[in-house]
């Protein structure tokens, strides 16, 4: 069965499950699994029994799609995603945002834990990404195109939406929220990156680090869906912070930034909703 007709089984028998098809989406990365507790009318579907769909093995993920409604826009918020560094492959790390494209999803947003670079940035920081690099070779996108899914050569000039970030800003400057913007870097792990890596990702302009969202944001934008990403800082990068890594410690740290991000995403979701 081609990667096509696998997004057409998976989305068929999704839509006999639920009651709502929802417009709106969100990832929820780790430690960030709190954010879901605002949606109403709630039917969690676990990634397990959705056909074709990859398994989420990482600590501080639940695994499984949440669909409700939120300020009455119908949404889906994935309760963990997939990782490069789990083995799968890119095609299969992307596999449910075709999915989710497919059942209606025309805006996403995306939430991740990661390390800073910047040293203006500090443990609980949350950062709009306003760009990426991609220090991995592979993407999502290599191979056979599907013309029905995107171009064969999407444009990455705006990976992520400009007016949702404006949105974005504007919200957070209403509701007293501090935040910084920067570049995301996209490292496959798992293991934590070296000294040497940090000082040269640094130098190549990366005000973060971490171990996703970058393939799912070419997908995204090889589908024409407008997305915001939200980065929170749980640590600083090797060489910066004098201290090992932890990743019990990046849950923690993502946790008690959650409760703010979670404002401001309702907040967001609302604007969205109004078409505000």
């Amino acid at each position: 069965m081609n990667y096509t007709d696998k997004i057409k089984e998976s989305v068929q028998y999704l839509q006999n499950l639920i009651d709502n098809t929802p417009s709106l989406g969100l990832v929820l990365g780790s430690g960030l699994g709190g954010l879901s507790e605002n949606v109403e009318n709630p039917q969690e579907i676990h990634y397990k029994d959705i056909p074709h769909f990859p398994i989420s093995t990482v600590f501080g993920h639940a695994g499984s799609l949440l669909f409700g409604k939120v300020h009455d826009m119908s949404v889906v918020f994935m309760q963990g995603r997939f990782h490069y560094y789990e083995g799968y492959t890119m095609k299969e790390v992307v596999f449910p945002y075709y999915v989710l494209k497919a059942l209606g999803v025309n805006t996403m947003i995306l939430t991740n834990a990661c390390g800073g670079i910047n040293t203006s940035y500090t443990p609980g920081d949350i950062v709009v990404v306003d760009d990426f690099i991609n220090l991995v070779i592979n993407n999502p996108l290599i191979g056979e195109n599907d013309v029905n899914l995107g171009p064969r050569f999407p444009d990455m000039t705006e990976p992520y939406d400009q007016d949702l970030i404006k949105k974005a800003e504007r919200i957070a400057t209403e509701l007293s929220i501090p935040f910084k913007t920067g570049v995301y870097g996209f490292f496959s792990g798992p293991y934590y990156e070296t000294r040497a890596e940090i000082r040269a990702y640094g130098r190549l302009g990366c005000d973060l680090i971490g171990m996703s969202t970058v393939p799912e944001t070419i997908a995204l934008n090889h589908m024409g869906v407008k997305t915001i990403a939200f980065a929170v800082v749980t640590n600083m990068a090797t060489g910066i912070q004098d201290k090992k890594h932890d990743h019990a410690h990046v849950v923690t740290m993502a946790k008690q930034a959650s409760e703010t991000l979670s404002l401001w995403l309702d907040a967001l979701i609302q604007n969205i909703a109004k078409g505000l």
